[in-house]
């Protein structure tokens, strides 16, 4: 008696097989039955390989960025919340309100769909929470190895107000140096998931959207210069391109840094400094002197900035270098980190 196969792949999988970036019906049960019911709006229900919108007054900002974290799932957030959230942050450095986001997701074959099912389940919240929307995207799989289980690239644009300018070289001396709250959070949640290092107390990502926390400090005070996501590199990366794009001076109080015990104890054991460590949820804005109260006093009635503080000040001095200044009142070079000190931390 012959023998007979279907030529037609099995649908009911656990995983993310090749036939799901093949642009066929696999593909589409993905996207109808994972994604778009997710996040679902008129722009991507359209399913287009673009999508038309409609923008409010003022100047366009626009910021993508590809997401690579190890481990995708971290104490307090996972990669596709961080994708979300991150370039969120990137557009509203500019003063800008994020409007819209753009969603490349590449997958590995063999990824579970569970997994992948908790990621997009964090992007959702992380959406429903920012109060934005994803208008287009795509999907692609690759084999097995080609990548590490999921990548994510995300772009995003939003309009900045009229006559808002927020930019380096607005930067004068006396200007004070603000920080939303302790550093160091985000890298060291994922260097002590991905080595799973134990210690007494759980150390957990910052990752969260600045945007409404911005909007508040916009509001309350138009002396801001610039502000900045300390992400890769960590604040001190931040602060030196602030002092090579003003051609200033900075001084930090090394004092007034806000850091978390547990953070501190654990940058200690491992040889890190936490002004290198990226920061996922935290900001940094250099605003007017007289202006550094009023934006304080913003930021504090925020989730996001109750732990704001004034962590330093721009100089003539040392023009294009940042000092740091220890407790016992030495001074030294806070350098731009020469290389990663955690690679894939974002």
């Amino acid at each position: 008696m012959a023998s007979f196969s279907c030529p037609l792949p099995l649908r009911q999988h656990i995983t993310i097989q090749l036939a799901h970036g093949s642009g066929g019906k696999l593909s589409a049960e993905l996207i109808a039955s994972m994604i778009l019911p997710r996040f679902s709006n008129p722009a991507l229900d359209r399913l287009n390989d673009q999508a038309v919108l409609t923008l409010p007054p003022g100047r366009l900002a626009f910021s993508t960025d590809t997401y690579v974290v190890d481990p995708i799932i971290f104490p307090g957030g996972t990669i596709g919340e961080l994708a979300i959230n991150g370039t969120i942050n990137d557009v509203a450095m500019s003063g800008a309100m994020p409007l819209f986001l753009s969603v490349g997701l590449v997958l590995e074959e063999g990824l579970e769909l569970a997994t992948l099912d908790q990621i997009l389940g964090s992007m959702e919240q992380a959406i429903l929470k920012a109060g934005v929307q994803v208008v287009t995207g795509d999907t692609k799989v690759v084999p097995r190895g080609k990548c590490d289980k999921i990548f994510i690239n995300t772009s995003g644009i939003g309009v900045v107000p009229d006559g808002l300018v927020l930019d380096p070289a607005r930067i004068r001396p006396g200007d004070k140096v603000i920080v939303s709250g302790t550093i160091g959070d985000h890298g060291l949640a994922v260097l002590t998931s991905r080595e799973q290092l134990s210690f007494a107390t759980r150390i957990e990502s910052d990752t969260a959207a600045l945007h409404g926390l911005v909007a508040l400090m916009l509001k309350g005070s138009p002396g801001i210069r610039v502000m900045r996501d300390p992400t890769r590199g960590g604040v001190a990366t931040s602060l030196n391109e602030f002092a090579a794009s003003s051609g200033l001076g900075i001084v930090v109080e090394e004092s007034q840094v806000p850091v978390r015990p547990s953070v501190r104890s654990v940058c200690e054991v491992l040889g890190l400094d936490p002004l290198a460590v990226a920061n996922e949820g935290k900001l940094l804005a250099v605003v007017a002197p007289e202006d550094a109260e009023p934006v304080l006093a913003a930021m504090r009635g925020h989730d996001l900035g109750r732990e704001a503080r004034v962590i330093g000040e721009v100089v003539s001095d040392h023009p294009g270098l940042v000092a740091l200044r220890t407790p016992l009142g030495v001074k030294r070079i806070l350098e731009m980190p020469v290389a990663e000190q955690l690679p894939r931390i974002c």
